[in-house]
């Protein structure tokens, strides 16, 4: 049951935001801590093994039971599944695993990117310039990647 209560809130945290951020305007004012938290959220869901680290193989598992509860995969025009596979190919072509701190970093990279103004909130407004832009430039997104974990200071 647990599982399943994780997989259910992992496709919502997943699928939500681009979906509704594509769809122009559907989504609440977000707040740059707000996007911290989700991106925190979303790791502790998918570590199926909590070991602070999350592989491919975790990641892929996680959207796997995502695409089962929601009736299969596919791409359903680049949202859901299909988008989150590419997001997934993108985030580990440079490295088997992630880290907590690595993912959040990610997220806010893509939050700091859609904020505009630098005011430290995304509005609909904003989300759908940085929309546009995607459009105009092919769709294309710069490559995601893992930031370099912090060195470990000897003890």
């Amino acid at each position: 049951m647990d599982k399943f209560l994780i997989t259910v809130a992992l496709g919502a945290a997943m699928v939500s935001t681009p979906l509704l951020a594509q769809q122009g305007g559907g989504q609440r004012d977000q707040t740059r801590a707000e996007a911290q938290q989700r991106a925190d959220m979303m790791f502790q869901m998918i570590d199926a093994n909590h070991d602070g680290t999350v592989t491919k193989a975790e990641a892929q598992t996680a959207l796997a039971q995502f695409e089962a509860m929601r009736g299969g995969g596919g791409d359903n025009g680049g949202r859901g599944g299909g988008r989150m596979q590419r997001m997934l190919d993108q985030l580990f072509a440079t490295s088997p695993s992630i880290t907590q701190p690595q993912l959040e970093a990610l997220m806010l990279a893509r939050f700091d990117a859609q904020d505009l103004n630098h005011d430290g909130t995304v509005t609909a407004a904003e989300r759908e310039q940085a929309r546009a832009a995607r459009q105009a430039a092919g769709g294309a997104t710069a490559p995601v990647q893992a930031p370099a974990p912090a060195p470990v200071k000897p003890q």
